[in-house]
Formats: C-alpha cells, structure tokens, sequence
C-alpha cells in the first residue's frame, strides 16, 4: 500500500512511543472526523430535506448495527 512507508516512518513511530496522550487525541480526533464525514453522507443521501427524518434514521441505522452485534456497555470495560 501507497501509505504504507509512513506507517512505519521512525519519526511518527517515536512520536507515539514519547507522546502516547497526544497520540491518542489524533486518533480519536480522526474517528470523530471519519464519523462526522458518515453522518454527512448519510444527511444528503438517506433524507436530504427532512434533518430529522435524517437524524433519526442514523440513530436506528447505528442501534441496529450495534444489536446485531451483540455490544453492551459491558463492552466498554477493560
């Protein structure tokens, strides 16, 4: 894979292993930014003049995601 040389870059390998905090607010400030780009799609693409119809139907899209796979908040515990 094109992506995969900066992966293993030296420099982001001992960023991570000096900086695990702040690496950590970079991975989740990208899981937000993945989700948020979703959200959108699903904003123009499932229900584009009715936010709420829109909101709603990612909420049951999400919902049933998460029963069919069994995630319990159980889960979250380490």
């Amino acid at each position: 894979m094109m992506l995969e040389p900066l992966k293993h870059n030296p420099t982001i390998v001992k960023f991570k292993e000096t900086y695990p905090t702040t690496n950590v607010m970079v991975v989740v400030i990208a899981i937000i930014a993945f989700w948020r780009g979703i959200w959108g799609l699903f904003d123009v693409v499932l229900f584009p003049n009715s936010p709420v119809l829109s909101y709603l139907s990612s909420i049951a899209v999400g919902a049933l995601v998460l029963y069919l796979d069994g995630f319990s908040l159980k889960d979250l515990k380490r």
